[in-house]
C-alpha cells in the first residue's frame, strides 16, 4: 500500500464496523480532518481531563504535527465522533554509534465513556498500527496500561535503557516492534522530532 492510499483510505480498511458487546453499535473509522479540531480537544477533555496537558506524553507532541496519516477518529453513525488516536514523529533514543532511532509516539487513544468495551477503541489501535506499518515506520512507543495493549503486541521487554522527559512508570512504558528486533540496543530520553506548527489549530494530516 501506497503512502497516498493510506492517507486517503480505502473502502475496505476505514469501512462500519458492527460488535455487539455490550449492545450493537455502527461506527467508521476515518482520517481526521481540520474541521474536526474542536470536537476532538472536547472528547479529549471529557474523557481524560484537563490533567491530560500534564502528561509527560504532551511534551513530545505540544505544537507538533501528528505523523502523515496516522491521526484518525471513529464516527457513529449519525457522524458524531466518539474516538480519536494519533501518532507522533519522536527519535526512540539512539544506537551505540550515535544514530537516532525513528519511531512513533502513540497517544492519546480516547473514547466517549458511552462506547468504552465496544470495541472503537481495538479498531482504532488496530487501524493505526496497520497504517503505520503500510507507512514504513518500525517501531510504536506509548504509556499505557499494558493488560490493554498487550492484546496488540506492546511490551515493555525492550524499555529498560529508554526513558520518557519526565516521570513515568515504567511498568506502562512499552513499544511494538512493526521490525523484528529494531529497537536492540536503543538507549536515552525520547525527543520530538515531528514538524512544528506555529499554533494550536488542527491541520490537514
Amino acid at each position: 500500500m501506497s503512502a497516498s492510499s493510506v492517507a486517503a483510505g480505502t473502502t475496505a480498511e476505514l469501512s462500519a464496523a458492527q460488535i455487539t458487546a455490550p449492545a450493537p453499535v455502527s461506527f467508521s473509522i476515518a482520517h481526521e480532518t481540520p474541521a474536526d479540531s474542536c470536537a476532538r480537544e472536547a472528547l479529549l477533555d471529557r474523557v481524560m481531563g484537563e490533567g491530560r496537558k500534564r502528561k509527560s506524553s504532551e511534551k513530545l507532541r505540544r505544537k507538533r504535527v501528528p505523523a502523515y496519516g496516522l491521526a484518525l477518529i471513529a464516527r457513529d453513525a449519525h457522524g458524531v465522533m466518539i474516538g480519536s488516536v494519533r501518532l507522533w514523529h519522536i527519535s526512540a533514543g539512539k544506537k551505540a554509534g550515535g544514530e537516532a532511532v525513528p519511531a512513533l509516539l502513540l497517544g492519546p487513544l480516547a473514547v466517549e465513556t458511552i462506547y468504552a468495551g465496544r470495541g472503537v477503541g481495538a479498531a482504532l489501535m488496530r487501524q493505526a498500527i496497520h497504517n503505520a506499518q503500510a507507512l514504513g515506520h518500525k517501531a510504536i512507543l506509548l504509556v499505557g496500561d499494558p493488560e490493554y495493549y498487550g492484546r496488540f503486541g506492546f511490551t515493555g521487554n525492550k524499555m529498560a535503557d529508554l526513558a520518557m522527559p519526565g516521570p513515568v512508570e515504567r511498568h506502562r512504558f512499552l513499544a511494538l516492534e512493526l521490525e523484528e528486533n529494531y529497537l536492540d540496543g536503543a538507549s536515552g530520553v525520547l525527543t520530538a522530532t515531528g514538524k512544528l506548527i506555529a499554533d494550536r489549530q488542527a491541520i490537514a494530516v
